[in-house]
């Protein structure tokens, strides 16, 4: 095997278990590389009955945690950010290992972590920021504080299982929160190397913790009473079954980060070369396994001929292979497993199905390794069709659909006609029709001549509709992290008298 996994993480240190039974190890989940099915990555036990250990964990944490001073809490992240500077090309080989992505992109995905870290103490903080104003009142001071509101768990997803979990856990943490950190069970040990990077920082115990396994363990810890926050990054479906476990408890806050059918307005005045360089970026990077990939494109119908074609011939040249072991560098690695491959072949028939043109197909692909890689697919239509549920699906793989339109209404109305609202790409040089998309299109981030593909850390990353519960992350995660506090405080001492309140008999 290539790595080992330590256990579960609580009360400051890993907590092995080789009991059997219905509260013990129900059984193992075994972990083979995507790129190669032949390497087998680790083996790990499901221990469902640490579930509780970790919840007292993390509460008696939160008792130390919650008075630490900002200072400290602020030390304790840097000295976080150090190891994790040490371990940056460990953390980049696993994730590349575990879900496919090419070492290049791990590595971006692991130096995101580390800058993280700046982020969160330069940008977020000052949103959570104790406030006083003065005379809010006649004689009357106002102040708003904002606190820690619990023992919180993050679950992460495969595709970013380290940047997105990270900008969760970082935000908690410099709030006074502490946390449980539930990844996915395709990157246990990607997940394991970050809580190497806390318990190396000398985190109190009790503030960190672990919990790897499946879907049950996720679903022990929601429904637990002593977890206030609730933070998610994943599938639609999921996420509802989130929000009806929890839809009950008022004491839980609840932040969803969701899918995404991303469109792209392609209008006939753009930059051809640049639109169609952040297009492929956009539908092709991470195998199209980012809630952000464009996987539906609005094309001027002057124009699409010739840009699909084009198009079409450059993601011929996409080179797919081993993310490490590579005989030239790819630019996409495998899907994350078999059952990935057989939902996006799925779709590539769903669209012969209802009529929706091939213009490159997705396929299964052979390899020097046995593993999980496709090729990039294309397709076109003329025209939006509502019932199609080819065109309104997240497949979560290596697709671009064209749709032509002929206004600029026309092309809005296919990007609002999904159930996701998460991003879309504008390519124009006419500003005021950016705008127009800017104030018409239903997502959370609407860029101009740029891809839907990636975001900064310095602006809030949420979407609309079903790609979220307008609780956005990246700077504005730490908003979803506190509970605020209002206090009116009288300046004077003395009272006004009885005398002055109308409406009393006094004695």
């Amino acid at each position: 095997m290539e790595y080992e996994i330590k256990g579960n993480y609580f009360f400051g240190k890993y907590n092995s278990s080789s009991r059997k039974g219905p509260e013990g190890v129900e059984h193992f989940i075994k972990r083979e590389s995507p790129a190669n099915v032949d390497n087998l990555l680790w083996e790990m036990p499901i221990v469902y009955s640490q579930v509780d250990e970790s919840i007292e964990s993390a509460k008696e944490g939160f008792q130390f945690w919650k008075r630490t001073s900002l200072e400290d809490r602020i030390n304790f992240l840097k000295k976080y950010q150090e190891q994790v500077i040490a371990k940056k090309d460990d953390i980049a080989r696993a994730i590349s290992l575990e879900m496919g992505k090419p070492l290049w992109e791990a590595l971006g995905e692991a130096n995101s972590v580390i800058g993280k870290v700046d982020i969160t103490i330069n940008e977020s903080l000052p949103r959570v920021h104790d406030k006083k104003y003065k005379e809010i009142m006649p004689d009357v001071d106002g102040e708003l504080l904002y606190r820690p509101i619990g023992p919180s768990l993050i679950i992460g997803p495969f595709n970013f299982p380290c940047h997105l979990a990270n900008t969760q856990i970082l935000a908690a943490l410099i709030t006074g929160n502490t946390i449980i950190f539930k990844p996915s069970e395709k990157t246990a040990y990607s997940a394991q190397l970050l809580i190497d990077c806390f318990h190396e920082a000398g985190f109190p115990k009790g503030v960190i913790n672990l919990m790897q396994g499946d879907g049950e363990i996720a679903r022990r810890l929601i429904n637990s009473k002593d977890i206030k926050g609730v933070y998610f990054t994943g599938s639609k479906d999921v996420g509802l079954e989130i929000l009806k476990s929890t839809c009950n408890d008022l004491t839980k806050l609840v932040a969803l980060e969701l899918g995404g059918k991303n469109p792209a307005i392609i209008h006939h005045d753009c930059n051809i070369d640049l639109a169609i360089e952040e297009l492929l970026k956009a539908a092709f990077l991470t195998s199209g396994q980012r809630c952000t990939s464009t996987s539906i494109v609005a094309i001027h119908e002057n124009i699409a001929e010739g840009f699909i074609e084009r198009f079409h011939s450059l993601s011929k040249g996409i080179i797919v292979d081993h993310p490490i072991d590579y005989e030239v560098e790819p630019f996409m690695g495998p899907l994350v497993d078999q059952r990935a491959v057989d939902n996006y072949l799925l779709y590539m028939g769903m669209a012969k199905r209802e009529g929706i043109e091939e213009v490159m197909r997705g396929k299964q692909i052979s390899k020097r390794f046995n593993g999980f890689y496709v090729s990039p697919s294309i397709h076109f239509t003329k025209s939006w069709n509502s019932d199609s549920h080819f065109l309104s699906s997240e497949i979560f793989g290596p697709n671009c659909t064209f749709v032509t339109y002929s206004d600029l209404d026309e092309a809005i109305n296919i990007a609002n006609s999904t159930e996701y609202g998460l991003a879309a790409g504008i390519f124009t040089q006419d500003e005021s029709i950016f705008r127009k998309c800017y104030e018409d299109i239903e997502a959370g981030l609407i860029n101009f001549n740029r891809s839907t593909c990636g975001a900064s850390p310095k602006l809030p990353f949420g979407g609309l509709k079903n790609s979220g519960n307008y609780r956005p992350a990246a700077v504005s995660m730490i908003d979803s992290c506190v509970l605020q506090k209002a206090s009116l405080q009288l300046k004077k001492t003395e009272a006004s008298g009885l005398n002055t309140i109308k409406g009393l008999k006094l004695p």
